[in-house]
């Protein structure tokens, strides 16, 4: 197996992974915090205890390998689990998945800031048509109604899902920049962050089967083993086709929710959310295509 279909074969498990990670975050009864808490300390104990194996004597070197990067993207992992869970809680899961999908283009803003990087047109119109796209969805979040019986989105929610993705771009960033640096133990210490972080708040006492099934799911199987395939198959292919195979878990999560839930999102979010992952889809093909010919 070359390089490329082993990344490409282990970033799209990682993908498929993660899809019913906004569906177990609604069906656990309890508040924001409370899925946050669980979620953390789970995935990193799952995380770590997956190194501990792997690396034996060297997991300390490993750790400590990871650096002030490892260290910062952390904490900004950390922070963008956090958003993430609040804003599953507090708007559609469409709303949610569509917005943080967005993620790359973001990325492409931070190193043209802080990298220095050019941005070539066809990027900085991707850009323009993805922030007009989340523009379309957060207008549905707090326009009326109107009678409407399609479910309702929440402007606080859709400002959470933004911040998830800011911070996801950050962390690609750093990643990008330390490439040479395995992350998967910085993802183990953010998990436990955001686990640190939310437990004055939470609950954490399992109430019910459905919870602890719930719980169980996201925190030892979903966030752990999401994140670490994700952290290791882009290493293999270009971020293109990362981007191409992320924009699954944006169709495929809202799908579950709506089978599950019979949530169905609003027309405005359906409208910017086919917005934005058409204008994802149609960039990062031509970023694909681009890459071949010059190849």
């Amino acid at each position: 197996m070359n390089s490329y279909l082993k990344g490409f074969l282990i970033t799209l498990t990682g993908v498929l992974v993660i899809t019913p990670d906004a569906l177990l975050i609604r069906l656990i009864e309890g508040n924001s915090w409370t899925v946050m808490f669980w979620r953390g300390l789970l995935s990193g104990t799952m995380i770590t205890f997956g190194l501990l194996l792997y690396y034996r004597k060297d997991f300390w070197p490993k750790l400590k390998g990871v650096g002030w990067p490892g260290l910062a993207l952390a904490v900004i992992w950390g922070i963008s689990s956090l958003c993430f869970v609040y804003s599953i809680k507090h708007t559609l899961a469409a709303n949610t998945v569509f917005i943080v999908s967005t993620a790359p283009v973001f990325a492409a803003l931070i190193a043209w800031l802080v990298l220095k990087e050019k941005v070539s047109t066809h990027t900085w119109l991707t850009i323009g048509a993805c922030l007009f796209g989340i523009g379309i969805i957060a207008y549905g979040s707090i326009a009326p109604s109107h009678g409407q019986t399609t479910a309702q989105g929440s402007i606080i929610g859709d400002l959470a899902a933004l911040g998830a993705a800011i911070a996801v771009a950050i962390t690609f960033s750093i990643a990008r920049r330390y490439r040479n640096v395995s992350m998967i133990p910085a993802m183990a210490l953010s998990a436990f962050i955001a686990a640190a972080i939310a437990w004055p708040f939470s609950a954490p006492v399992v109430q019910n089967s459905t919870n602890f099934i719930a719980i169980a799911l996201i925190g030892l199987v979903v966030a752990p083993l999401g994140a670490s395939l994700l952290s290791i198959g882009p290493r293999y292919i270009p971020a293109a086709d990362v981007s191409l195979l992320l924009l699954l878990e944006a169709v495929l999560g809202p799908i579950w929710v709506w089978w599950v839930l019979n949530e169905v999102p609003n027309k405005t979010t359906f409208v910017g959310g086919t917005f934005v992952l058409l204008t994802l889809f149609i960039s990062n093909t031509i970023a694909l295509l681009r890459r071949r010919d010059k190849a």
